[in-house]
């Protein structure tokens, strides 16, 4: 998604995004540009588009967390070393190949899963496990997720509080800090990011649980200080059902408020 959202970008006068999948046998000896995987069968994910393309000086820096070429307030920086992080995580490269004017071909290659398919796993609704009566503060930027992700917490019994961002929730609902049992926030966010609000609520309540949820790989988030490496975390995408179990576990691991 990350990929193709930055294809997007570069073409704002239009253009062709093409996303194809092959199987790559890397052999001991190879002299192709995957020399640098270990010999094996490979998964390739293939992503080209027509865009402006990226320089030589571009590309060097293509990968490290927080650079970006695009307008001040229309990326984080964070999107193609999550993509890094995400790849390297699962044992796979990443290569690019750029030139301005003529396009962009990104390939990842991952690791084959050789063994039998795992068997299809069933979406089961929220347990009673997950059930709650407890008052959250849901702060996520995306108005579709938010929503979502408030209707199912609604579901389970909780009552939801939300806001499109940290400020907004500051504003609305930092005199009632005390009454919130849970903050559940995005962490990059535009105007003040989750790690900022968590620290200014705790400052208004020091005990005050929170789950960061983010799109982002967690080496880039803990390696460039955003966030603690022992924080609760929740990595997306997820299933509301596990935000439901997250959030009840760390009610009951601090004792925030009674069971019904």
């Amino acid at each position: 998604m990350n990929l193709a959202t930055n294809a997007r970008d570069a073409m704002p006068s239009g253009g062709v995004l093409s996303i194809a999948t092959s199987r790559v046998e890397v052999e001991a000896d190879s002299t192709h540009h995957t020399a640098d995987l270990p010999p094996g069968s490979y998964v390739c994910l293939t992503v080209t588009d027509t865009g402006h393309g990226m320089d030589a000086e571009t590309l060097q820096h293509l990968f490290e967390p927080f650079f970006t070429t695009k307008e001040k307030g229309k990326g984080t920086g964070l999107g193609l070393s999550s993509v890094y992080g995400g790849v390297q995580h699962n044992g796979g490269r990443i290569s690019v190949s750029s030139e301005v004017g003529k396009g962009t071909v990104f390939s990842i290659y991952i690791p084959a899963y050789a063994n039998d398919p795992v068997p299809e796993l069933r979406q089961t609704p929220a347990s009673h496990a997950g059930a709650g009566c407890e008052t959250i503060l849901l702060v996520e930027d995306e108005a579709s997720v938010r929503r979502m992700l408030r209707e199912a917490l609604s579901r389970s019994g909780y009552r939801v509080w939300e806001a499109g961002n940290g400020a907004e929730a500051l504003e609305n609902w930092g005199a009632r800090v005390r009454e919130v049992h849970l903050l559940i926030t995005d962490v990059v966010m535009p105007v003040m990011n989750g790690k900022r609000l968590a620290e200014e609520l705790r400052e208004l309540r020091r005990d005050l649980p929170v789950i960061f949820m983010s799109g982002h790989a967690e080496e880039v988030l803990t390696n460039q200080g955003m966030l603690d490496p022992s924080v609760d975390l929740l990595p997306k995408p997820f299933l509301p059902e596990a935000l439901i179990t997250k959030a009840r576990q760390v009610l009951d691991r601090v004792h925030c408020a009674p069971r019904p």
